[in-house]
């Protein structure tokens, strides 16, 4: 599937689980109904996967979870929050950066309006 493809399904599951659950909740209730609905969609979901560091050519668990991983293709960050902040976006690119991967959405399911919650972030 292509990554235009894939995003454009996994943020219409995004739509379903704001507009059923609204703004105001923690993020791990977005994240496990997101997962939910992913999986019913029939994507690949892998939640809270390990993201280790290399360093010194060796692989370490600095406690790094990615959020969502879908399809082995996309990174999706869930936040909660008043406003998305430059580190929200950091920590995306960082998480691109450390998996290889290309694509990554950094969702803040806090909005009113969804759609000014979603922010593609592209390496």
């Amino acid at each position: 599937m292509e990554l235009n493809d894939l995003t454009y399904r996994i943020i219409g599951c995004v739509y379903k689980v704001h507009s059923g659950l609204g703004p105001g909740l923690l993020e791990s209730a977005y994240e496990v109904c997101l997962e939910h609905e992913l999986l019913k969609a029939g994507l690949k979901v892998e939640r809270q996967k390990p993201l280790p560091v290399q360093y010194d050519q060796i692989k370490m668990d600095a406690g790094y979870r990615i959020d969502l991983l879908i399809n082995d293709q996309v990174i999706v960050e869930i936040k909660s929050v008043e406003a998305i902040a430059p580190i929200h976006r950091a920590q995306v690119m960082t998480y691109l950066k450390l998996s290889g991967l290309k694509v990554g959405l950094l969702l803040n399911f806090n909005a009113q309006d969804m759609k000014k919650g979603i922010t593609r972030i592209i390496m």
